[in-house]
């Protein structure tokens, strides 16, 4: 279990995100005839818990903010063809782009998200899929909560890997 464990911490460290503990500024700017309270995002990694450059340990939502929870997305086209069967790193891009895909008809970009739930069909290497994903990844000023689980399958045989994310627009 820890060996485990520690697997997907060094594989989640492949996001190759900034380490500092800033807040991530999503804050939005309105102007003095709209009361609504301003919505923010901190991303955080205090001091008194461990430090990860690839994930933060919480995030803290104030204000008016939409929120946009997406589904568990796999390696499967628009035209419902699985992309990359038998290859991770293949199947994790395209998950990651259908993860971009929805984020856009949700009026919210990547840098929005802050949670990842990620699920590894035991057996696949979670360093090669994260791998595949970090040019994408790496672009962010402050990482995401993430949580990587190994499973026993997905809903399909041929799916090697579904990411599901949490994204947070202030308002």
């Amino acid at each position: 279990m820890m060996t485990r464990l520690l697997l997907i911490a060094c594989a989640i460290a492949a996001f190759g995100c900034d380490s500092k503990n800033q807040q991530q500024d999503l804050t939005n700017q309105t102007n003095t005839n709209n009361m609504k309270t301003p919505g923010n995002v901190e991303l955080l990694s205090p001091d008194s818990l461990h430090k990860n450059p690839a994930f933060s340990q919480l995030a803290v939502i104030t204000g008016n903010v939409k929120t946009i929870y997406i589904g568990g997305q796999n390696a499967v086209d628009r035209n419902g063809q699985i992309v990359g069967k038998g290859d991770i790193a293949k199947q994790s891009q395209q998950a990651m782009e259908n993860i971009e895909l929805a984020l856009k008809a949700g009026g919210a970009e990547l840098h929005h998200v802050v949670k990842w739930n990620i699920y590894f069909v035991k057996g696949q290497s979670a360093q090669d899929a994260l791998k595949a994903v970090q040019p994408t990844l790496s672009k962010l000023k402050k990482p995401a909560l993430v949580t990587g689980l190994f499973v026993e399958a997905l809903a399909n045989p041929d799916y090697l890997i579904e990411i599901e994310a949490v994204a947070v627009v202030p308002e």
